[in-house]
């Protein structure tokens, strides 16, 4: 049986109270024998795998492999995968530069297969920073599967601190967020922007994000996000958003409360103001 999160509350409230129980529940998540059976397999084989064909036809294999980049979802998309993974990153124009996806550049990247430097897969380094990545992300997998939300959080926490210490984060950094659905995902909704702003020339996107960012947090390149306090309060932002924009829940603070004083549609921005001084 999949490991299941205990995840008893949705909203800011729901990820305050998971986050003071994570690190119990993802040791937990390690522990399980299922996982440690699949990471066991791979650091076992992975050297096997000589070519992208041998990663490709061993399914237990490319599960892990796929799933330490959040691609567990493309399994079945061996001839795409082989593409990746034959044409490498060190040349521009190869298959994985041009995917909008960068976790495509990171996986062809860091196996190496059409690189000059060639395979990595013997690497004990490189077998062990990808095992570390699976327990990563496919916990905050099974987190998405209670609460999609949640996960998107874990994402853009983990996500976005890698994209702060870049050395190029001033030119590509907000490039690189809007690349990646997930962590757009988060930006767009903490930032409170329109549904359409994805469709607008992707330069002024990003002057649009950079002044937004300005104006909360005081600075406009992606860097402010080397502040853990800067990416609380992103979250925050974005759970409460969220909640503005879906209604409160049943583990909204002062639901209950709130719904004995409250009946009238005209009452409703003064509920939700209400429900959001709760929730700090």
């Amino acid at each position: 049986m999949a490991y299941v999160p205990a995840i008893p509350l949705g909203g800011l409230l729901g990820w305050r109270v998971f986050n003071e129980s994570a690190a119990r529940q993802f040791d937990a998540f390690s522990s399980s024998e299922a996982v440690i059976r699949d990471v066991a397999y791979f650091k076992e084989n992975i050297a096997n795998a000589s070519s992208p064909l041998d990663l490709i036809e061993d399914r237990r294999l490319l599960t892990v492999a796929l799933g330490a980049f959040g691609l567990e979802n493309e399994i079945n998309k061996k001839a795409f995968i082989r593409k990746v993974l034959d044409e490498g990153t060190d040349l521009p124009d190869s298959f994985a530069n041009r995917l909008s996806d960068s976790n495509w550049k990171e996986f062809s990247k860091e196996f190496g297969y059409g690189n000059i430097t060639l395979s990595r897969v013997s690497v004990p380094e490189f077998q062990d920073k990808v095992a570390q990545q699976y327990l990563e992300q496919t916990f905050e997998a099974r987190v998405g599967d209670v609460d999609t939300d949640m996960r998107l959080a874990m994402n853009f926490r983990r996500q976005v601190e890698r994209i702060a210490q870049d050395p190029n984060v001033e030119r590509v950094g907000w490039f690189k967020i809007m690349g990646q659905r997930p962590l757009r995902e988060v930006v767009e909704a903490a930032f409170g922007l329109p549904t359409q702003f994805g469709t607008a020339d992707i330069d002024k996107q990003k002057e649009e994000l950079e002044e937004r960012a300005s104006n909360l947090f005081g600075g406009k390149s992606p860097a402010i996000f080397s502040d853990p306090e800067v990416v609380d309060a992103m979250l925050r932002k974005f759970f409460l958003q969220n909640e503005i924009k879906n209604g409160p829940s049943a583990s909204t603070p002062g639901l209950g409360a709130i719904s004995l004083l409250t009946s009238s549609p005209s009452s409703s921005f003064q509920t939700i103001n209400l429900i959001l001084s709760n929730a700090r």
